[in-house]
Order: structure tokens, then C-alpha cells, then sequence
């Protein structure tokens, strides 16, 4: 019998089956992280954004080493998922872009680290 194109995805990802010994033990696995967030700059943006009310473009920019069109793409990235949100203005003629952590984005990384905790507990429980 042909497999969906969803079932012939979660072959080898061990979905679908129960858990056994330290992985029984892991609310989830390392796979089904928060793809957001995972990603090392997008973590590198929620983290410096849950610790300050807001940040301005250039500082953030500066905070996580990133170019220009880098923080661009990952915090428009983060914008559509509703993790962070985008205030545009101008100082005088200059123009100024603030970012902040939104609720969601603040319940997704407090879900993202606390699925890190237990992944970390499982591996150290083997």
C-alpha cells in the first residue's frame, strides 16, 4: 500500500510510536523543537528582545552580530509567526524600526526552553 507524502515525512522520526526507557522520559524529541525558534539567530533576537522591553534595529543588530539583511529576513521571519513585534517611526527624518517580544513569543521561547531542560535531563539520565 502507498504511504501519504505526511506518513512517508514521519518515517524514521519515530512519531507515531510509544516511547521507551530515557525517551519516555523526554516530553518530546530533539525534532520537534520549535523550528522558529531553534534557529541560532532567530534564539539569538527572542533572547535579547524577553530581557529588554524593546530593542532598536541597530542595537539588536549589534547585540546578535548580524548584517543588515541577516536580522532582516530572521526578525521579518519572526514578525509572521507572531513572536515579535515591529514598530516603525522616524526621528525627525530619520527613520527608527523597534522590535519586542510579543505574549506569544514570550510563551514560545518559555516552551522552546523548557523542552531544552528536559532534553538535557533525559540525555544526562543515559
Amino acid at each position: 500500500m502507498a504511504r501519504s507524502g505526511a506518513a512517508r515525512s514521519r518515517q524514521g522520526t519515530g512519531e507515531g510510536r510509544e516511547p521507551r526507557g530515557a525517551e519516555a522520559r523526554a516530553p518530546r524529541s530533539a525534532a520537534s523543537l520549535d523550528g522558529i525558534i531553534h534557529e541560532r539567530m532567530r534564539l539569538g533576537i527572542v533572547s535579547a528582545l524577553a530581557v529588554s522591553e524593546k530593542l532598536g534595529f541597530v542595537e539588536l543588530k549589534r547585540l546578535v552580530k548580524a548584517t543588515d539583511g541577516n536580522l532582516s529576513v530572521h526578525a521579518r521571519r519572526l514578525e509572521e509567526a507572531g513572536y515579535i513585534a515591529c514598530e516603525k517611526s522616524f526621528a525627525g527624518r530619520v527613520p527608527r524600526t523597534e522590535y519586542r517580544l510579543t505574549d506569544a513569543g514570550r510563551r514560545a521561547l518559555e516552551r522552546y526552553l523548557d523542552h531544552m531542560e528536559a532534553l538535557i535531563r533525559a540525555t544526562r539520565e543515559r
